[in-house]
């Protein structure tokens, strides 16, 4: 029974159920004029219009698919070569016009038949006796045999799946879901009209459709409502303009999710049908990534999307089956989205649970550690060549900004930016090529641009940061190569440290080590050419040149010269001497030189920083006699360190390191520099009392200065006349934290931050680096793992892993407490120490120094460098090296 004859037919559905396709019902209502014309039943009048629509819609699949013949001369048919193509408006338009002049008809290509072509057979088998209708309690799925009921449907419903699903199982025979899911999901057009959300009819609307339904029966009645607002969803953006696709809100879709997943949850337990899924992936993809490429289709309909949003509810992604060809596809199409596109999905998983992140997330890193495992990636094979690794990546950027919005934000409470003037370049510089392009510091990710999130705003995520970082990638990416295509910046060449979430702290400490490092032979260059041209002294070196005994005072001053004078010096390689001293510094010197810096700058005595017992955490002192150019300079320091690639012993709290990334602090930061504060705010904010009657606070606190006398402060004007109540206390308590944290120290942070930003403001530090990963990177780590520093050091002079000695040493050194084992890596390596990513990356060497003798072991810092004479005994070889780390001050040359 063809469509028009279920139309006429007492018994049939209703029309919603045929679900005709959305172009093919534009091409239809052309012909309302001819319908109405005739309402007569008679058997004639219906095969005139069946005739007709029959004719229309295949002039219409000719103009948009063409009869699949490649050597086709009909200039009216889409295979044809010199045929332009045209939207479906105009080809449902251009099939009218054909259609009154009855132009010549292409046969469908053999290729072409069984698929695009099968309905055209189906309607040309002509209209079936009548007097199968005569039966009104007659099964209407024995009216309409499957195979010729699916072949008009051309977008899915979750009601139509189900019904498909019983009748395929009524039947035993799950080929025709199969072919149905085959030809939706492999289509772009099909699978966007799919699972539309169900449109809110009006009164009106409702009234009309239950007089025209008040004659079916309750079944028919809840089929045709579904129908109908399926049918509503994918009319929208049709004849009317794409009006509904303005009503959606920047972070609404149409589709139905939950109906996706429904659908998802009952089809793939079913192994047949998932090999449908899989199969439709691979056939869409080539075409949606062509689409986006190409066609700018996302800004001519939003609603394209769906496609993305239907696709990856599918559970079963991340099965091998789909590594190998379906997803790396998929992730190709997925990374063409534009930004906007790419926004609103991100905005809408963030609203998703922390599983099905956890999912998505999964899906991408098996994708990427599949393929990093089955290549041999090198310097000449690199990573960054990889289409598949680097489109997952970049859909995996994705799910991360996902994950920082649907996580614990923290929107506001930031810093004011430091209005530094920035120097202009001369015209030297401009000639040599050295204009820095980025004078307002480093680059910005425009997804977190578009978004307005930074990973800083994020408290907690929704699963932990580090289920993003890809260890085998990290294995196999050759830093300096992708280093370079980060700041080349080309299309052509992908660079993972545009997406850093995917790299480790190591990985993103090498390519900091690169940017410090061609910039400090940049300066040297420069100062260089300078000399040469303008006949200025050689100075290609921040040259330091300290005594021991007055090393703050030494040290400050000449800093403090070279910030005023000069502050692009603070850039070139440091090399620090030691007044009466024979060290020479290939870094080993500067090691000790932060080190003895760091300890007389933290020393409580001199009052810059308060020190808490109980965290053992230093914090800024708001009684400070200290100058501001004092705490500038120590954040240069700071700056220095990282520059240099030394590490720090410095003992921080984790709000200092939010704060030099631009977040103030809350009260969620005293936690940690001010537990007991904290712990008092945290029972005033549980108290289930008066507090007004029983704590008797006012917004007036009390704080004492380095001599021990209160200062009174109020948080607001007259504070001392506010009460704080049961109604206010979260205001108090936010004030408090914010006077502790951030008021009360504001001239000390300030100028460390400015100090800190002298060193740094040009470098990648805040777009590659987290807080708690800034902390380990100046600090080290704190894990001193000395059975991966065995695995790992290497033996010169004759030593080798199987020596006597070194048997006896590795013995000796295990046996350690902690705080000897931190003198031999003072001693050794300059800074006691592990550097990011634990002892396992210090290469540490240990060279033969002769025979047996009364000579102490030394070392070469800068190197790391052990220098141990043959001991004849295990017990004379302890006690050499232990007075070697005891009493290890000083350079000498041997």
């Amino acid at each position: 029974m063809n469509s028009d004859e279920k139309q006429d037919c007492e018994c049939a559905p209703p029309q919603a159920e045929a679900t005709p396709a959305r172009e093919h019902d534009r091409s239809v209502r052309l012909l309302g004029s001819l319908e109405e014309s005739d309402r007569e039943n008679s058997e004639a009048s219906r095969m005139k219009r069946a005739a007709a629509k029959h004719l229309i819609e295949r002039y219409y699949h000719q103009l948009t698919e063409g009869c699949g013949n490649e050597a086709c001369t009909n200039e009216f048919c889409a295979s044809c070569p010199g045929f332009c193509r045209m939207d479906n408006n105009a080809a449902a338009v251009k099939a009218l016009e054909l259609y009154k002049i009855n132009a010549k008809l292409c046969d469908p290509h053999p290729s072409k038949k069984g698929t695009t072509s099968a309905y055209l057979e189906n309607s040309a088998k002509g209209p079936r006796h009548k007097s199968a209708c005569s039966d009104r309690k007659m099964n209407h799925r024995d009216l309409h045999p499957i195979k010729d009921d699916l072949k008009d449907l051309n977008y899915l419903t979750e009601e139509k799946v189900y019904e498909i699903l019983d009748i395929c199982r009524e039947k035993d025979d799950y080929s025709p879901l199969i072919r149905v899911i085959g030809r939706i999901f492999s289509s772009a057009e099909g699978l966007v009209q799919s699972f539309r959300k169900a449109k809110h009819h009006t009164k009106e609307e409702l009234k009309s459709l239950q007089a025209k339904d008040e004659d079916k029966d309750e079944d028919e009645k809840e089929k045709a409502a579904c129908s109908a607002s399926a049918m509503a969803g994918t009319l929208e953006g049709a004849s009317e303009g794409d009006s509904s696709a303005q009503k959606l809100g920047p972070d609404e879709v149409s589709v139905d999710i939950g109906a996706v997943r429904r659908v998802y949850n009952r089809l793939l337990a079913n192994e047949k049908i998932e090999a449908a899924f899989l199969n439709a992936l691979v056939y869409l993809s080539p075409n949606v990534e062509c689409d986006l490429t190409y066609h700018n289709v996302y800004s001519r309909d939003p609603n394209y999307l769906n496609l993305f949003i239907i696709v990856m509810e599918n559970s079963n992604l991340h099965s091998p089956e789909y590594l190998e060809i379906a997803l790396p596809l998929f992730c190709k199409a997925m990374s063409k989205l534009p930004l906007p596109a790419q926004a609103k999905l991100a905005r809408l998983w963030s609203r998703y649970g922390a599983e099905q992140i956890r999912r998505m997330v999964e899906t991408f890193q098996q994708l990427i550690t599949y393929k990093v495992i089955s290549n041999e990636f090198n310097s000449r094979n690199l990573v960054n060549d990889d289409d598949a690794v680097a489109a997952a990546t970049k859909c995996l950027k994705i799910v991360y900004y996902a994950n920082v919005l649907g996580g614990d934000l923290d929107m506001g409470h930031n810093e004011e930016e430091d209005d530094e003037p920035v120097p202009e370049s001369s015209d030297l510089q401009e000639l040599l090529g050295e204009e820095r392009r980025n004078k307002k510091g480093p680059r910005v990710d425009p997804l977190e641009t578009e978004l307005g999130v930074k990973t800083t705003d994020c408290r907690r995520p929704l699963i932990p940061f580090e289920e993003f970082v890809n260890e085998p990638l990290n294995d196999v990416l050759e830093m300096d190569k992708d280093y370079t295509f980060f700041k080349v910046e080309t299309e052509n060449k992908f660079s993972f440290m545009t997406c850093p979430f995917i790299l480790n702290a190591v990985t993103k400490n090498l390519g900091l080590y690169y940017d410090n490092r061609i910039r400090m032979y940049s300066e040297r260059r420069i100062t260089v050419l300078y000399s040469l041209v303008q006949g200025q002294q050689l100075n290609p070196y921040l040259r330091l040149k300290v005594r021991r005994d007055h090393i703050i005072d030494d040290a400050l001053v000449r800093l403090e010269m070279i910030a005023m004078e000069n502050p692009a010096d603070l850039k070139k390689q440091l090399y620090v001497e030691f007044e009466g001293e024979q060290g020479v510094d290939e870094g080993g010197v500067s090691k000790e030189f932060f080190q003895l810096v760091v300890e007389e700058i933290f020393n409580p005595d001199i009052g810059m920083f308060a020190y808490d017992e109980s965290t053992k955490l230093f914090w800024f002192n708001p009684s400070s006699f200290e100058t501001e150019g004092q705490f500038t300079l120590i954040g240069i320091v700071l700056g220095l360190a990282i520059y240099n690639n030394c590490i720090l012993d410095v003992h921080f709290p984790m709000g200092v390191y939010r704060k030099l990334m631009g977040k103030k602090g809350t009260f969620r930061d005293l936690a940690d520099s001010h537990p007991v504060q904290h712990q008092s705010l945290k029972e005033l904010l549980e108290y289930e009392g008066s507090v007004e009657e029983d704590m008797m606070i006012t917004f007036q606190i009390s704080q004492t200065d380095i001599f021990g006398n209160p200062l009174m402060y109020d948080l607001k004007e007259n504070g001392d006349k506010f009460p704080v109540t049961n109604e206010n206390r979260k205001d108090f308590v936010s004030q408090y934290a914010d006077y502790i944290l951030n008021k009360s120290i504001e001239k000390q942070f300030k100028a460390f931050r400015r100090g800190f930003h002298m060193v740094t403001n040009e470098s990648p530090l805040k777009y590659l680096f987290r807080p708690e990963e800034i902390e380990l990177l100046i600090c080290g780590s704190r894990n001193l793992d000395f059975q991966a520093l065995e695995e790992t050091t290497e033996y010169d002079g004759g030593y080798n892993r199987e020596s006597r000695i070194i048997k006896d040493f590795w013995e000796t050194v295990h046996s350690f407490p902690e705080e000897q084992k931190r003198l031999f890596l003072q001693f050794t390596t300059g800074t006691d120490r592990a550097p990011v990513g634990g002892l396992g990356k210090l290469k540490m060497i240990i060279a033969k120094n002769g025979p047996d003798t009364d000579r102490l072991p030394t070392s070469h810092t800068c190197f790391n460098v052990l220098l141990l004479p043959e001991y004849c005994s295990k017990e004379k070889l302890r006690e050499r090296l232990l007075k070697a780390i005891t009493y290890a001050k000083g350079f000498g040359m041997l």
